[in-house]
């Protein structure tokens, strides 16, 4: 029996990224992957001569955040990204950005003048609550708005919601919406912000925060704000978060990932894991077609099917699992047989009407993606749990011909996904696994052990933190 340093359970973006960093530090890995192929949902195949990635993609992060440390230090090959470009909102008779800084929201005239008012006083109080250090995950997305707003307030406050979170916005804390819109970030130091305050000539914090702060907190004010991102971003959106598209589609990321492997890893695929062997308290290995034994074993499968795999694990560990909340997403690819005006933009679109979609037109990033002069375009949408998924797929194509109705007599090609999009929901109420699990031996990464941002960049904020955890406890060389 051949013995390994590492095993890891899945070969998803997580577990590809955990085999990658520990190689490179020297360790023998063995991947064991249940299906034929790799990647789970960091993947693209084709269908009718269109190549579709797994449900829309936007990579955030890319200039200097979890994804960019992790290919300057492991990967061999690098993949090229496009610029992103710019998120849109998509109504029967507008077509415009979405606002990102508070002087957006004033003159964001999809609302009613009241509501944008209303908002823009929450925005400036949360954010500045935020900065301060006031936890407002467990404050809802609902509960923070004013009361009596316009019906297209709420539905465009709850579509956000459920594209940051996976789920609405009585379940969507503040939080996540303030981080995942970057309206919240760490990556600006002081002197940058007094060179913002100074270039742009937009008044100091002081004059905002009397508002808003409470009466005690006035005298620590010069003392305090050290997170003044957030600030900064009251008044303008300076400072650029890089987010891109993969060039050739979202596989290849994932074949710089595979080319990057050395010859240390071996990957098995059509290999189920059934067990994980444990033995005093320790994982020593798994079960599968056959038994594989090794120092340690990292799972990056969905956190909360653990208590398949193993016995004994501890009461409130299982209370914990049994707290993570998943969400269910619907992509619906369309095949255009010519390019469209109404496409003819680089980012994404909302629509927040009745049924939301989260829309990309992807071959504008790479035209090789669709044939020529053709156009494919993925809409992205999430289903409840406990919708008939047929319905859900009706109600799909229904929204996408009601909000786009030239586009029905251009589709050549349809095609559906449904998806999990992420291993956790990031809820108000929704756990998280931790890297370290009662088992010694035993790690955990994917996207269930990180709430920071989303898909590939959370999980390669899993596998940074994942590299720590092992440091820490010396397994890593």
């Amino acid at each position: 029996m051949e013995k390994y340093d590492v095993i890891v359970v899945g070969a998803g973006a997580s577990g590809l990224l955990t085999a990658l960093t520990l190689s490179k530090h020297g360790k023998k890995v063995l991947v064991l992957e249940k299906m034929h192929d790799v990647g789970g949902n960091c993947n693209s195949y084709m269908v009718d001569g269109y190549q579709v990635d797994t449900g829309p993609h936007a990579i955030t992060h890319l200039a200097e955040g979890p994804l960019r440390r992790l290919m300057d230090n492991y990967f061999d090959y690098q993949p090229v990204f496009e610029n992103y470009g710019h998120y849109y909102v998509r109504t029967e008779e507008r077509f415009l950005k979405v606002p990102s800084t508070i002087r957006d929201f004033v003159t964001f005239d999809v609302f009613p003048r009241l509501d944008r008012l209303a908002i823009t006083q929450s925005i400036t109080k949360a954010l500045t609550l935020s900065s301060f250090g006031v936890d407002l995950s467990k404050q809802s997305v609902h509960d923070s708005l004013p009361a009596n707003l316009s019906k297209e307030t709420y539905e465009f406050a709850d579509a956000i919601s459920y594209f940051l979170s996976g789920r609405s916005m009585h379940e969507t804390s503040t939080q996540r919406v303030l981080a995942g819109s970057s309206f919240v970030r760490d990556s600006v130091t002081q002197e940058q912000f007094e060179e913002f305050i100074k270039e742009e000539k937009v008044p100091r914090p002081e004059s905002i925060l009397q508002s808003v702060l409470p009466s005690n907190l006035h005298t620590s004010l010069h003392s305090r704000i050290t997170n003044v991102s957030s600030l900064g971003r009251l008044a303008k959106n300076k400072v650029h978060i890089s987010q891109g598209y993969p060039r050739k589609g979202l596989k290849s990321l994932l074949n710089a990932i595979l080319y990057s492997l050395p010859s240390s890893v071996e990957i098995k695929t059509g290999c189920k894991v059934e067990r994980i062997l444990t033995k005093d308290g320790k994982a020593y290995g798994v079960e599968a077609d056959a038994i594989y034994e090794s120092d340690l074993v990292v799972y990056t499968g969905f956190a909360s099917s653990l208590p398949s795999l193993m016995d004994d694990l501890p009461s409130s560990y299982l209370e914990l699992l049994d707290g993570v909340v998943h969400s269910k997403s619907l992509t619906v690819w369309l095949g255009l047989d010519r390019t469209m005006d109404e496409f003819n933009y680089m980012g994404s679109e909302i629509w927040f009407k009745d049924t939301p979609y989260w829309a990309m037109p992807i071959s504008n990033y790479d035209a090789s993606l669709a044939p020529k002069d053709k156009q494919l375009v993925g809409f992205a949408f999430f289903l409840d749990e406990n919708e008939d998924v047929k319905k859900g797929i009706k109600n799909a194509y229904e929204t996408i011909y009601s909000a786009i109705p030239s586009i029905q007599d251009r589709v050549e090609m349809n095609h559906d996904q449904v998806l999990v999009p992420e291993k956790a929901a990031v809820t108000i109420d929704g756990k998280f696994a931790d890297i370290r699990s009662p088992v010694k031996n035993l790690y955990i990464a994917g996207t269930d052990t990180d709430r920071r941002s989303m898909g590939v960049t959370r999980a390669a904020y899993s596998v940074i933190e994942l590299l720590k955890v092992l440091n820490e406890d010396g397994n890593l060389h």
